[in-house]
């Protein structure tokens, strides 16, 4: 572990990974969005900027990542024309898409209880009197 989580150069240390954050947990975030309600991109946007648990979405990023879904066969999409201003696609989950959604949910419990065990390993190693140079 470096001295400080910093680096001599200022840099931040990667021993650490960043508070709160879960690598890709956009992707299961969005489809979860999807399957609540079909959005357009910008709503998207919108919707997982308001949750805490989501860190800022590069919109290229967002953008990228349906049109994956789409290719996986996780999402469709259709132009919709309704309203004001140009046509927009319109975003839903598919079926797979929904599998995959619950295997994700499969796998974060995983993680989750993980976790949890070795948080409780950790709790009762630092209460009954381990070694405290944390």
């Amino acid at each position: 572990m470096c001295e400080g989580h910093r680096h001599p150069n200022g840099d931040e240390c990667q021993c650490c990974p960043p508070k709160g954050r879960v690598r890709a947990f956009a992707q299961p975030r969005l489809l979860l969005l999807l399957a609540q309600k079909p959005a357009h991109g910008y709503e998207l946007m919108e919707r997982l900027a308001q949750d805490e648990d989501t860190p800022g979405v590069d919109p290229g990023l967002l953008y990228r990542t349906l049109r994956q879904f789409e290719e996986d066969g996780l999402v469709c999409s259709a132009w919709d024309t309704e309203g004001h201003g140009p046509a927009r696609r319109l975003y839903q989950v598919t079926p797979e898409g929904l599998d995959y959604l619950h295997a994700w949910a499969v796998n974060i419990r995983g993680t989750k209880e993980r976790l949890e065990r070795f948080l409780a390993d950790y709790e009762a190693h630092f209460q009954e009197g381990g070694e405290s140079n944390v």
